[in-house]
């Protein structure tokens, strides 16, 4: 098995719920793949619902090897077609005799069938579903998937792991980030329209078929010279495209009413009338005025001394004493 498809067991960048001493949360918080750079030492980021030695009985050399040499094959006839000037490059009815197109289809029809024989024959049919993100998205598409299949709807199927690819050394305009959610069996048609569908309502993500672990192995690519499928299974062989975009728009129908919802509330807390003390509160902090103890509007006004017009009466007493001295004098003479 190619080592990328192996559940790195020591390693700082995967998650396990027995061998991670923090929550899947601060995981996906903490290693974010626009964030983590791939310095050769930390290619993928990891998610898995639980850690083992090894969940697989398969004889992964022998079908590595075997399928290898098949598609070794293919290719040298794919390529002997292609160069092989009497084969027509248009089928004719007349003759009967096939183009080369035809020939090249059905030379790579014949090795898909063959790969996966040669799966179940050695029990090597683990795989994944391809989903591709731009840098600008990775992280919440990410983030959704890894903790959906921690304690979410993907955890309930029989998807196994996840990872993710991180950044580039160097910057690459243009990079999409590629996430893989593995399942047992590429093969067991159920369990991975099963996994499918929940990709699609519950996360709205663009998927770009399954692909088997084998097919990895010996890499075989959408670049590859023998033409050969890379994926198991395109979407539209496994769900009518009708039902992918409505599975698609109940997923973004559900975000926007969520955020109406979330909009909505924060608009009634906002205009929600504030409670009384809090007004009076304000009122008190506004008054320069007012004495430390919030008492200052109960205060009393200064009552006035000497007098009720608060001038000073001492000179006014002299002079009354004065005249009623006098007045006595008089009255003794």
């Amino acid at each position: 098995m190619a080592s990328d498809d192996i559940f790195p067991e020591e390693y700082p960048y995967a998650w396990s719920p027995t061998g991670s001493s923090i929550n899947i949360q601060e995981f996906v918080s903490k290693y974010k793949p626009s964030m983590v750079q791939n310095d050769g030492t930390r290619p993928w980021i990891w998610v898995r619902k639980e850690l083992s030695p090894s969940d697989r009985v398969a004889e992964e050399h022998g079908a590595t090897k075997e399928a290898s040499e098949l598609l070794q094959r293919v290719t040298e006839r794919v390529e002997e077609i292609k160069n092989d000037s009497s084969i027509p490059v248009r089928s004719s009815k007349k003759t009967g005799a096939k183009s080369k197109k035809e020939l090249r289809e059905q030379e790579q029809a014949n090795a898909t069938v063959r790969l996966k024989e040669i799966s179940q024959k050695h029990g090597y049919v683990c795989g994944k579903w391809l989903i591709f993100a731009p840098s600008d998205r990775v992280d919440a598409i990410w983030a959704s998937v890894a903790r959906s299949l921690s304690s979410g709807p993907l955890a309930s199927t029989v998807a196994s792991a996840a990872k993710v690819a991180t950044s580039p050394e160097h910057e690459t305009p243009g990079y999409q980030h590629v996430i893989c959610i593995y399942v047992p069996d590429v093969y067991d048609r159920d369990n991975v329209v099963e996994v499918m569908k929940v990709l699609l309502r519950q996360h709205g993500v663009n998927l770009s078929g399954v692909k088997s672990d084998l097919y990895t192995s010996i890499g075989l690519d959408s670049k590859h010279p023998s033409g050969v499928p890379s994926t198991v299974w395109k979407n539209t062989a496994l769900l009518p495209d009708s039902e992918i975009r409505e599975l698609k728009e109940a997923y973004f129908a559900e975000v926007t009413s969520t955020k109406n919802v979330d909009k909505r509330t924060d608009q009634k807390r906002e205009s929600a009338p504030r409670k009384p003390g809090h007004r009076k509160r304000k009122a008190e902090t506004d008054d320069p005025f007012a004495s430390d103890d919030g008492e200052g509007d109960k205060a009393e006004p200064q009552k006035q001394p000497h007098g009720s017009d608060g001038r000073n009466n001492t000179t006014e007493q002299a002079q009354e004493n004065k005249r009623s001295q006098a007045k006595k004098s008089r009255i003794s003479s």
